[in-house]
């Protein structure tokens, strides 16, 4: 019995209960959920639905939480019912309910752990979203890490998530990076607030192989040119840095398109239909105040120009208008202020942002080795980038570690810790148990010990078996919640966890008989239960993009 399973049989129960006093049972709540005591003494799972609902039933509590308890102990599955405290039910599941978790969880294999708590939710998720004037940098890839877990995760809730990048390919910075890239050709210095590195002469050398007859056209198609040809060339590789990182976007959504395709103008008309423009000093403004922002914002200077907050406005608008109830941004850490910016956005387009509007802010992230700063990128010249860490400590590490503690916090990694193959490396600690289940049943095999079609659930009384099955049982709440709360630190935490109860269970509890004991039951239902746990530590961990290796 799963505890989901065990929530449905409880509200069965209350409202049998109800019915039986006279009560209208629609008092209750639509679903209702169990958690595991504090102090495993008092029942495998604890319910607090009698108080939820007394007070509109007219019956005390513990008088109604007895009631419930008398119809929930005619369930097959529940060995027994306690009520505690003020109206608590503390819940004891039969052995063999407990132990057919494992059953439930080997069946349901990779879906196990998915749900439809966010079904029927379309919802963009915006992130990294990095300029096209340089490689994939340090900056980027805790959301790269982040965010694809997050999209993951959110899918895995039933949400139907359009993953989405936004390239900031219009402005000054693109003139910039292809004057850079044009200079780099011809030998001379980087312009004035141009672009340095490495990865500008790499571009340029690409550009002048690939039509050395570039350099004999005019300057203006020079210039034109190389800023196109270079900006591609810096998409494609930050395309395929990404797609080495496991990190694939649905969409990459061109901010240059929205002034050209006539979105910026719609968005312009759209605001002013709902009357929140106005013009001042020969400008456009947006009436943001009326939405709570700080100020006014200009949409168009008086020279005739569009801002970026126009592109903004119209981005947003865009986004609502192809479908999406919900639009996520996980922006840097220094973009607080956009919150307000796009909450007013949102209001004046007349949405209501709490409804159809999310910015998430990462914190920033810093390398150390042998427990000094990192050096500096030789290629980029002054951040590092995704594709240096992904060399330096390889996909999995780097992903683990950047998700597995809230992005809203700054964070510092030792990159010879998360490299280590010792306990204290949290990836390590996970994956070994994804590698042990897996040797496990390879062992398993060479002694003819074959988990078969079913096993004895009873036979999982053990306290280590029975701690192991509750942490199992506890993955769909976990990842549920990590999608609703938008927390996927959530289920790096839950695997480590998982791997503790694992670890205690391998410890105390022989899976394999030993010399030339018999194989029994005991050791297929205990296979069956490891084979459990290689699904649930699968499962999350291709959750946060990270894979379950069968050796280590």
């Amino acid at each position: 019995m799963t505890p989901a399973e065990l929530a449905v049989a409880v509200l069965g129960a209350a409202r049998s209960a109800l019915t039986e006093r006279n009560v209208d049972p629609t008092i209750l709540p639509a679903t209702t959920s169990v958690e595991r005591p504090r102090n495993p003494e008092h029942g495998d799972y604890a319910s607090n639905i009698a108080l939820q609902i007394a007070k509109k039933a007219g019956v005390s509590p513990r008088e109604l939480a007895a009631a419930v308890a008398e119809h929930l102990q005619k369930t097959p599955s529940i060995a027994a019912v306690d009520v505690a405290g003020p109206g608590f039910l503390n819940i004891r599941l039969s052995a063999a309910a407990a132990g057919s978790l494992a059953r439930i969880v080997v069946q349901a294999g990779s879906a196990y752990g998915r749900s439809d708590v966010l079904a029927k939710q379309k919802i963009n998720l915006e992130f990294v979203s990095a300029n096209p004037t340089g490689p994939i940098h340090l900056g980027h890839t805790r959301w790269a890490a982040v965010g694809d877990a997050l999209g993951r995760i959110l899918s895995a809730a039933g949400a139907d998530i359009t993953r989405e990048h936004y390239t900031n390919d219009a402005g000054v910075q693109i003139d910039r990076f292809g004057e850079s890239v044009e200079a780099a050709a011809k030998g001379q210095p980087t312009p004035p607030d141009g672009y340095p590195g490495e990865y500008i002469q790499e571009i340029a050398k690409k550009i002048t192989e690939a039509d050395p007859a570039l350099l004999e056209k005019n300057e203006e198609e020079q210039r034109k040119e190389f800023r196109e040809r270079g900006y591609r060339a810096m998409l494609d590789e930050m395309r395929a840095s990404l797609e080495r990182f496991g990190v694939h976007f649905d969409v990459w959504f061109s901010e240059r398109s929205l002034h050209e395709g006539g979105a910026v103008e719609h968005a312009l008309d759209t605001l002013r239909a709902q009357g929140h423009l106005y013009e001042r000093d020969g400008a456009t403004w947006l009436r943001t105040t009326d939405a709570g922002d700080d100020k006014d914002r200009v949409l168009i200077r008086s020279n005739g120009e569009k801002t970026y907050f126009a592109s903004d406005a119209a981005y947003y608008i865009n986004k609502r208008e192809r479908g999406f109830d919900r639009c996520i941004y996980m922006l840097g850490a220094d973009h607080h202020g956009y919150i307000g910016r796009l909450r007013a956005i949102a209001a004046c387009a007349g949405d209501n942002p709490d409804e159809t509007l999310e910015v998430l802010i990462g914190q920033l992230v810093s390398l150390l080795r042998g427990g000094e700063p990192l050096k500096l990128s030789k290629r980029a010249g002054t951040l590092i980038t995704l594709d240096e860490l992904i060399d330096a400590v390889g996909v999995d590490a780097a992903r683990y570690s950047l998700a597995r503690s809230s992005a809203d916090s700054p964070l510092t990694l030792d990159l010879d810790v998360i490299t280590r193959q010792k306990n204290d490396n949290p990836v390590f600690y996970v994956q070994y148990v994804a590698a042990r289940t897996a040797s496990v049943n390879r062992n398993a095999a060479e002694i003819g010990l074959v988990r078969g079609d079913d096993f004895d659930a009873a036979l999982l009384v053990h306290e280590k078996e029975l701690d192991l099955l509750k942490a199992l049982g506890d993955f769909p709440a976990v990842v549920a919640t990590a999608a609703e709360l938008r927390e996927p630190h959530r289920v790096a935490r839950y695997l480590e966890d998982l791997a503790a109860a694992y670890h205690r269970f391998y410890d105390n509890c022989r899976v394999l008989p030993m010399g030339d004991e018999p194989v029994t039951e005991l050791n297929r239902a205990r296979l069956w239960l490891n084979d459990a746990t290689r699904v649930v530590i699968a499962n999350g961990l291709d959750l946060l993009g990270v894979s379950a290796p069968e050796r280590m």
